[in-house]
Order: C-alpha cells, then sequence, then structure tokens
C-alpha cells in the first residue's frame, strides 16, 4: 500500500493567513527607505546618523532572533504571530511621543520595538509556511509568500513619499537661512507628519493581533512534544552558517541600495527630480521585486534553486556597477533593477541552508535570521564612505555583498554535516 499523502488542502487558509500577515509588516518595514531622508531633514542629521534608522531596525532582528526562535519552541507558531503582531503595534505607537519630542533617539526607540515584532513575526511565519504543504514545494510557498509581501513593499516607498516628502523640495539653502523660531517650527512641523501614518499603523497590527487571536491555526507536527534542540549544535551544520552569511550580505545589499537612492538621486542634482519623485525608483525596485517572485514560483520548479542563485549575484553585480559608472536617471534604473535579480533569492538561501536539519528547523531558522543584521551594518558603512568619499563610492559594498551570494551558490550551499 501506497503511503498515505498529505491533505494540503486544511493548510490552505492558514497559508492565507501568514500570507496576509507578511503583506503588513513588509508595508511597515519599507516605509523606513524614505522615513530616511525625511528624518534626515526634521533632526538635521548626516547620512551616517540618518541610515542609523535601518541600524535600528535590524538590529532589533538580530537581538531578537534567538528569544524568538526560544519562544516559539515553548509556545508555538500561533502564539508566535500574535505576540509579534502586539509588540510591532507597541513601537507604531511610539512614533507619537518621539514625534512630540522630535528626540532622533526615541525615534529609534520606537523603530526597534517595531521591528522586535516582526522578527517573531519574521522567526515564525518562514519555517510555518514550509510545513504547511509537501516539502518539495517549500520554495515555491516560501516565494509566493515573499511576493505578496512585496506587494505591501511595493506599495510602502510611494505612500510613505506621499505623507512624510514634499512634492517641490525645500532646499537646504532656505532652511539655513530660517531664524531660530522658524527653524524650531519648521523642524516640529516636519516631524508631525509622521504621527498619522504611525498610529494607522499600530492600529492595524493590533486589530490584525486580535483577529488571529480567534481564529483556529492548525499545529505542525514537531511543535507538538518535540525536544528542544541547543543552539550550539546548528555549528554542526556548515551550509547553515553560510547561509547565515548569504542572508546577511542579501539582506545588507538591499537595504543599502534602497537606503540611498533618494540621496543618491539628488546626488545629480537633477531640478525636476524632487525627493518625492526619486522614491519612485524604490517603487520600481519594489515592484521588480513583486515580479521576481511571482515568477519565482515558476522559475525555482524549473531549475536548481543554487543556479538561480549563481544568475542572480552575477546579474545584481553587472546591475550595481553598471550604476556606478553612468549618471542620471540610468543610473537610477541600474539600481531600481536590482530588485528583479534579487526577488527570489531570500526563499533559496532559506530553503538551501534549512536542507537536512530535520528537528533543528525551528532552531535553525531562529539562528538563520541572526543574518539580517546585515540590514543594521551595511548602510551605515555606505552612509559613512558617503560622507566621507562620496555617494557612488559607497555602492561598492553592495558589490562585495553579491561575490559572497556567488561563493554560497557555488559552493557553501552544499550540506556538510559533522558529526555530534
Amino acid at each position: 500500500m501506497s503511503p498515505k499523502k498529505p491533505n494540503n488542502s486544511r493548510f490552505l487558509v492558514p497559508l492565507i493567513i501568514v500570507m496576509a500577515l507578511m503583506f503588513f509588516w513588509n508595508l511597515s518595514r519599507n516605509i523606513n527607505d524614505v522615513l530616511i531622508p525625511h528624518l534626515k531633514r526634521a533632526c538635521q542629521l548626516t547620512d551616517f546618523q540618518s541610515s542609523l534608522v535601518q541600524s535600528a531596525f535590524f538590529g532589533a532582528y538580530f537581538l531578537m532572533a534567538l528569544p524568538a526562535g526560544w519562544y516559539i519552541q515553548k509556545k508555538g507558531y500561533r502564539m508566535g504571530i500574535i505576540t509579534g503582531l502586539f509588540i510591532s503595534a507597541l513601537g507604531a505607537f511610539l512614533f507619537f511621543p518621539a514625534a512630540e519630542t522630535r528626540i532622533y533617539p526615541l525615534f529609534l526607540l520606537a523603530l526597534f520595538v517595531m521591528a522586535a515584532g516582526f522578527a517573531m513575526l519574521e522567526v515564525t511565519a518562514s519555517p510555518y509556511i514550509t510545513k504547511l504543504g509537501d516539502p518539495e514545494g517549500a520554495s515555491s510557498r516560501l516565494s509566493m509568500a515573499a511576493a505578496i509581501g512585496s506587494l505591501g513593499a511595493t506599495i510602502a516607498p510611494s505612500l510613505a513619499a506621499l505623507l512624510l516628502l514634499h512634492e517641490v523640495d525645500v532646499p537646504q539653502a532656505t532652511i539655513e537661512a530660517f531664524t531660530q523660531v522658524e527653524l524650531e517650527a519648521f523642524l516640529s512641523s516636519e516631524a508631525d507628519l509622521v504621527k498619522p501614518p504611525y498610529l494607522i499603523l499600530g492600529g492595524i497590527l493590533a486589530l490584525t493581533a486580535i483577529t488571529v487571536v480567534f481564529i483556529k491555526l492548525p499545529k505542525i507536527k514537531d511543535e507538538q512534544g518535540g525536544d528542544k534542540k541547543p543552539l550550539i549544535d546548528i555549528l554542526r551544520f556548515r551550509h547553515t552558517l553560510y547561509g547565515i552569511g548569504a542572508e546577511f550580505f542579501y539582506i545588507g545589499a538591499e537595504i543599502g541600495i534602497v537606503s540611498f537612492i533618494i540621496r543618491y538621486a539628488k546626488w545629480f542634482r537633477i531640478p525636476e527630480l524632487t525627493e518625492q519623485k526619486s522614491a519612485q525608483f524604490i517603487t520600481a525596485y519594489m515592484a521588480l521585486v513583486l515580479i521576481g517572485r511571482l515568477l519565482g514560483v515558476y522559475i525555482l520548479k524549473r531549475y536548481k534553486p543554487q543556479h538561480v542563485l549563481a544568475f542572480s549575484s552575477i546579474s545584481a553585480f553587472t546591475m550595481v556597477t553598471a550604476a556606478i559608472f553612468t549618471n542620471g536617471y540610468f543610473s537610477l534604473a541600474c539600481l531600481s533593477a536590482v530588485g528583479l535579480f534579487t526577488s527570489i533569492i531570500y526563499p533559496i538561501i532559506f530553503s538551501l541552508s534549512m536542507q537536512d536539519l530535520k528537528e533543528y528547523t525551528k532552531t535553525g531558522s531562529s539562528v538563520f535570521l541572526l543574518g539580517i543584521v546585515g540590514g543594521a551594518i551595511v548602510p551605515p558603512v555606505m552612509g559613512y564612505i558617503s560622507d566621507t568619499a562620496g555617494i557612488k563610492y559607497a555602492f561598492i559594498v553592495p558589490l562585495i555583498c553579491y561575490v559572497y551570494l556567488l561563493f554560497f551558490a557555488m559552493e557553501g550551499y552544499k550540506v556538510k554535516i559533522k558529526e555530534a
């Protein structure tokens, strides 16, 4: 008698719920790309200082990755989702006092708390999706979920630009000509712009959490009576460790590029290219990510993931190189095109890194999330280079990131497990 196939239809509703949540937190996360130039003006910051927005956000991912993994081992995926949503809602509400006081560290604290909640969601959602159906379809399900998340990421820059940036830029010379009273009034009005969107966002996240409380999500086999596995045991899985590095450089490159697209556009001094219009290049980047992830559902069924990763890494390297050596709209278009080529990198490196982990899957996914600290480290490095050497030189950093991703595609992904 052939083994009975799992009833995948019972996983449909949970998949829809988790993918809908991915839409909301990707929407929230990608507001940061516009928040950086906004707070740079509102709090009078350098490129390096403004890039700390990403350090606060992705630093929370790094610090919360292991505690989040421990929490879902104890409480399960459902409580991980609920807890993550409530924490992220709290962070969104903290933007109100931050705007009232216009103290930059308070903005960073609000971002940190909000991201801590998102970290809980991310640790929970990815492994949950891989187990909601046949193992062979894990990469495709992750790619579809990432595509839905990308829809939120695509909407975010344009929406944030309309809410936070001016239709016509306020020249720095005009700001410098303000009296102290005028300057304080202007900066306060700038800071106040973040209040409505983040209060609404906090309300949506809290309401979603309350909704999930009343929805029954299925328990997955490995969370019922499974033994807690020591985190140190992940060191036995060399391909997982290389995968953490791949996550570091993939996230670092993407966040670094989108964080400085508006700043890079301003460097060209094209009169009609305002900050608000420049944000459309971020939207284009995210829209291409969405298109790429939709295509990825098909591509990953036909081609080996490591081959797709190698092609993606080489293509992204080529686009960033072209952006460095060209100018104006073409240069910015090259940076936007990177989104298409890197769109399905995450589901590939995640699934390759989780190969043969078996009962270590939960632990592995939480350790894997440590790599997201690349989003906290790469943007400040680029910001420092921009302040000291120039914005073009800052884009050398993503090139280094794509070289590592090519290594992972060619060698690092291969499963090698040390004996206990």
